[in-house]
């Protein structure tokens, strides 16, 4: 039983550690000007799919008979084994059973208060409230302070009731079109599958770091939907009426807190993203998460070892 715990925690510790170059690379790759913020939202949202779901356990249990050239890490299966002998790996155990746990209350809490949040009362359902933009429901309700996209599998576009007369029809317009990319990308259910990865990754700091990008870049990408329908100048007008705290109006706290990054991206946009750019970001990208399967499994395949 001790050797078993000892390969399952010396093949995670393996997979984290090619995990965490990938996310390093990440970092830098989307530091790069020129690409889109579309490109980049997606690569941090493949980063944490690359921690959470060991690719290469996969590659050992399908091709195991065409791996033996695989060898053992040994700077980490020696200390690894060590742990598991003592009271350390017990303690590291228990601490993590703590924080998971901790952080899946969180969860389950913020979930709990935006479900009662985006439920509409039945005397609601009169017609008037609400109508469809590009196929996505638009409901119009006093509760909510600031435009939002409630839902995980059937998202809809929530406005603050008066919204419509504090924005003219150019910024109403604006607003829609990013609620609504929001909306059909379904980013409400990429955000919670993060989220669950969070409780199980809590102590990683590179986790933490690909939650804060994907919501700058999940902000800028949906601007960028309002850039190329030439509606850029509309929503930063629409973003300061919104923020004006006369107007009781405030905008959602994602979005606000890149505030000053997408004023600035909307003001240039007259410089379009690249494609070859964003083409060649991609390319590189997925050469990395290639690397990074291949060195997991390199280290990881038919072996383990490092008894004392």
């Amino acid at each position: 039983m001790h050797e078993h715990i000892a390969r399952a925690m010396y093949y995670f510790s393996v997979h984290l550690l090619f995990a965490s170059i990938v996310g390093c690379a990440a970092w830098v790759l989307t530091s790069v000007r020129g690409a889109s913020a579309t490109t980049k939202y997606w690569i941090w949202a493949a980063t944490v799919f690359n921690f959470v779901v060991p690719v290469g356990a996969g590659i050992d249990k399908l091709w195991a008979p065409h791996l033996a050239w695989a060898a053992p890490l040994g700077a980490i299966g020696g200390p690894v084994w060590d742990m598991t002998q003592g009271r350390t790996g017990l303690v590291l155990a228990l601490t993590w059973i703590t924080g998971a746990f901790t952080m899946l209350v969180r969860l389950i809490s913020r979930l709990r208060r935006e479900r009662r949040e985006v439920q509409v009362p039945a005397d609601r359902h009169d017609g008037t409230s609400s109508f469809v933009a590009d196929g996505i429901l638009v409901s119009f309700d006093s509760r909510h302070p600031a435009p939002a996209v409630g839902g995980v599998l059937y998202p809809r576009i929530l406005l603050p009731t008066g919204i419509d007369r504090l924005l003219n029809r150019q910024e109403l317009n604006a607003v829609l079109l990013h609620e609504v990319a929001h909306a059909k990308r379904r980013d409400n259910l990429i955000r919670l599958l993060y989220e669950v990865s969070l409780c199980a990754l809590w102590f990683h700091p590179l986790i933490w770091l690909a939650g804060m990008r994907m919501a700058l870049y999940r902000e800028l990408s949906c601007d960028e939907s309002v850039i190329q329908r030439a509606q850029g100048q509309a929503l930063i007008r629409a973003l300061a009426k919104l923020a004006v705290p006369e107007e009781m109006m405030f905008l959602q706290a994602t979005a606000s807190s890149y505030l000053s990054h997408r004023l600035a991206r909307l003001a240039g946009s007259a410089q379009p993203a690249h494609r070859a750019a964003s083409l060649l970001l991609t390319s590189l990208f997925a050469a990395v998460i290639v690397g990074g399967v291949f060195g997991t499994v390199a280290h990881t395949a038919c072996c383990f070892v490092i008894r004392h």
